[in-house]
């Protein structure tokens, strides 16, 4: 089996860290945010895999290539010259979608969840039309585009953008499964898979929805990276306790790399996610945050609601919060606040950052 993956372009909304690494290889969790999805779609089956990018794609091809023999599967670059929006990529790689009958994957690459590829599978074979869209109950309905469907058949029968009044709380996820005769009804021209195809697909009585059960987000942006890994952590609690740190201090639920060190009388919790080769010094507090691989936390700081990036230095008597993001190899003067700061790579901070800006 096939999938594709829709990674498109710069990560603009996760900047100041899309700055360093493609978003992709953005740690979540401590691992790549791509390989999350690689690994459930190998787990479920498939055999071949396409990235269809359209920018900085050698880092990301080295990395891959790496995961490509440690999985044992192919992932080929499918590489846009123009920005092909979110169906044109799959009339670019229809070559390789179609040389079997089998259907294939489609999915965003910043959305986090417990995937269901085999139930997709299982689903959409059922059904025995041209696509499957995995949809997810949201709060605020009104916020998105949401998706109208039978709840007994599944059989999708309308797309209501941003409804004023109840109509669904249902809304895409970002994971379709189709069967490659779907291919026939895109171009190879910049093309929204959600506006200009899936409501002729519902017309013409081809698009099913399966609803997702268990966790849900797209965390392309970083209040949404937090909340994200807020989740994350609480479905490893419930399925994978094991991998969860337990040490002293620590309270709810913290994910941290074996090669961090963590130093006397700290408070690391809860939702905290610690990368490799991170130093927390002693009496620091830490509350739902990203620490990425090689950065340093003196002691008697504070964080809360923070992605620190890579290898940067957080001063002595620091306070950071508000979704704080520092680029990689920022240093945090001791004793220094910021509220909301976005901080470029490679800067230093000596002074105060009181209200949220971005500081280049």
């Amino acid at each position: 089996m096939k999938a594709l993956i829709l990674v498109g372009g710069y990560g603009t909304r996760l900047r100041p860290l899309t700055l360093s690494q493609p978003k992709p290889l953005v740690e979540f969790g401590n691992k790549p945010m791509l390989l999350h999805q690689v690994e459930a779609l190998v787990e479920a089956g498939v055999t071949h895999i396409v990235l269809a990018v359209s920018y900085r794609a050698e880092l990301l091809e080295e990395e891959l290539k790496a995961q490509e023999q440690k999985l044992g599967i192919k992932i080929t670059l499918s590489h846009e010259t123009v920005p092909l929006g979110t169906a044109g990529p799959l009339a670019l790689a229809r070559d390789i979608l179609t040389s079997d009958s089998e259907p294939f994957f489609v999915l965003n690459s910043d959305i986090i969840c417990d995937f269901p590829f085999k139930d997709m599978l299982k689903f959409h074979k059922n059904h025995g039309r041209e696509g499957t869209i995995v949809v997810t109950r949201v709060e605020e309905p009104s916020k998105y585009g949401v998706v109208v469907y039978n709840a007994e058949s599944g059989k999708i029968d309308r797309f209501v953008e941003k409804p004023q009044e109840f109509v669904s709380n249902k809304i895409n996820a970002g994971m379709y499964i189709f069967s490659p005769d779907m291919l026939k009804r895109i171009q190879l021209k910049p093309t929204s898979i959600e506006k200009e195809v899936f409501p002729f697909m519902a017309e013409d009585g081809q698009l099913y929805a399966m609803e997702l059960q268990g966790f849900w987000m797209d965390v392309g942006q970083p209040k949404d990276f937090l909340t994200g890994m807020c989740m994350y952590l609480a479905s490893l609690r419930q399925k994978d306790p094991e991998k969860l740190y337990q040490g002293p201090g620590v309270v709810g639920n913290v994910l941290v790399d074996p090669s961090a060190t963590i130093g006397d009388n700290c408070r690391i919790g809860p939702n905290v996610t610690i990368g490799p080769n991170v130093v927390i010094e002693d009496g620091a507090c830490i509350k739902k945050c990203t620490i990425l691989k090689g950065t340093t936390i003196r002691s008697h700081s504070w964080l809360e609601s923070c992605i620190v990036g890579w290898n940067c230095d957080v001063g002595k008597w620091v306070r950071m919060e508000n979704v704080t993001v520092l680029g990689e190899d920022v240093i945090v003067k001791d004793e220094i606040y910021i509220n909301g700061g976005r901080i470029l790579p490679h800067k230093s901070i000596s002074n105060s950052v009181p209200e949220p800006q971005i500081i280049m």
